[in-house]
């Protein structure tokens, strides 16, 4: 099986616990990664300059696309305080065009606006199952290179399924949780998926199923949000049981928590994934809306 995905690389200056750490990053590493420990094939539609070590990702397995730019990396600076993050843009990279990738899955997950409507609108026309994490298509920055949330008109028509959290949901929809969710879902998402903090949702039909992650020491949460997506996305494929995928997502979230690693050591191996998948799956709750 092939997973796509569509995602700048990036190099992440982290500041936790007053240390400083520097490491590769980007949806483009930890949902490649991810699904490579799933045992996808991963091509990865990317742009990264000379300053990023691209062997790290080749010696993982993943192909690269057109990756090459004159352009230094995208890199942020990224302050973390438990559940909370400061981010701050330093470079920016190029721009990633189309590319027609024949997969069994595409995760479209920009970080810093690297991906435009077009380029969404022409990836949805090979996607037989699309999962989008819109970040960046709502992430803007002040004069300082300091990141915020900006409202945003996507389109979701045939887009499988969407990952969000309350702040961006907000600035897709409005509303409550629930409300939000049901909005999305009537763009045109047929899985609505919303992380906030421990709280993880799902929204399918006219259900809402929902998971509590233990309440643990939060370290490094960097990356974690892109671990989740790309569980989900490749279990759905796997199993084509949407509440396994979303307990493999939770539990994929929560072993990359508990590893306390920093960056992507944090990624977790299909074996610890699974115990907490099926210790969630005993969990599940629902109810109607």
């Amino acid at each position: 099986m092939k997973a796509a995905i569509f995602s700048h690389g990036a190099v992440d200056t982290i500041t936790l616990d007053g240390s400083r750490y520097e490491q590769i990053g980007g949806s483009a590493c930890y949902c490649g990664i991810t699904a490579r420990r799933f045992g996808f094939d991963v091509d990865l539609a990317t742009r990264v300059g000379p300053d990023f070590p691209v062997q790290y990702l080749t010696e993982n397995g993943i192909n690269l696309l057109h990756h090459e730019s004159q352009k230094k990396t995208t890199r942020f600076s990224i302050e973390i305080s438990g559940t909370e993050r400061g981010m701050r843009l330093e470079n920016r990279c190029d721009d990633i065009g189309y590319e027609r990738i024949d997969a069994d899955c595409h995760m479209v997950s920009p970080i810093c606006g690297e991906i435009s409507a077009e380029t969404l609108q022409r990836i949805k026309s090979d996607a037989s199952f699309l999962l989008v994490d819109p970040q960046g298509f709502l992430r803007q920055t002040d004069s300082q290179g300091r990141v915020s949330l900006k409202k945003a008109d996507l389109d979701l028509s045939r887009i499988s399924a969407i990952k969000v959290s309350p702040n961006e949901s907000s600035q897709l929809a409005d509303g409550t949780h629930d409300e939000m969710m049901v909005q999305l879902q009537k763009k045109g998402a047929e899985y609505v998926l919303l992380t906030d903090k421990k709280q993880v949702s799902l929204l399918v039909k006219d259900k809402m199923y929902s998971i509590t992650l233990p309440n643990k020491h939060i370290h490094d949460t960097t990356g974690v949000g892109d671990i989740f997506c790309s569980a989900f996305c490749c279990t759905m494929i796997k199993e084509r049981d949407f509440l396994w995928a979303l307990c493999f997502a939770g539990g994929a979230a929560q072993a990359a928590l508990d590893s306390e690693n920093v960056g992507l050591q944090k990624i977790p191996k299909k074996r610890t994934v699974q115990t907490n998948a099926s210790y969630f799956y005993n969990l599940v709750k629902f109810r109607d809306l």
